[in-house]
């Protein structure tokens, strides 16, 4: 491993664990339960992560797995839902794979001419560019999920009461703060 590697394998890790931690006590009604006009739910969000960011990403365009995907129909809506462990567990299972995929391939790596034959839709870029991506990815919709939990019922992950309340004293002065 590499600092960057390692860096990288951190970073991406704790967004996999905000994303989680943000279904944590919801009921199951409440994770299959849209808010926004999108129409996609808590549980909705975790597939589309496991599905279309960890398993397409890693396992298909960068080990280059030929990979029989759900539709979008399936990741975001489906007929009956899975149990939430079960999407959970599967999203885990995805992002140990999509570790080890980072784990043993060089960062300058380039998708395999197969890989891109089976995914051509896919930038050919490299895995470090990818993983950037991959972060990116999750910690954008992390945050749409804690917009979601929000709404649902109330939670805020993060409290801005101490930074939008004048009478709060020094905790509302800037640079005091959380980072």
């Amino acid at each position: 491993m590499t600092i960057a590697r390692d860096g990288l394998l951190s970073e991406l890790r704790t967004q996999r664990r905000r994303v989680v931690a943000t279904l944590a006590g919801l009921p199951d009604e409440a994770l299959t339960r849209s808010v926004l006009p999108s129409a996609w739910s808590p549980l909705g969000m975790v597939r589309h992560l496991t599905h279309d960011v960890e398993r397409f990403w890693f396992s298909g365009v960068v080990a280059g797995e030929r990979l029989a995907l759900p539709t979008d129909d399936e990741v975001w809506h489906p007929t009956t839902w899975p149990e939430a462990r079960a999407v959970v567990e599967a999203h885990e299972a995805a992002a140990a794979r999509s570790d080890a995929v980072i784990e043993s391939t060089p960062l300058e790596a380039l998708p395999s001419a197969e890989a891109m034959a089976m995914y051509p839709w896919a930038p050919a870029r490299s895995l470090l560019e990818t993983v950037l991506h991959v972060i990116t990815e999750t910690a954008t919709h992390a945050g749409h999920l804690d917009i979601a939990r929000e709404l649902l019922d109330g939670h805020q992950h993060l409290v801005l009461t101490d930074f939008a309340d004048p009478t709060a004293g020094s905790a509302g002065a800037p640079g005091t703060g959380p980072t």
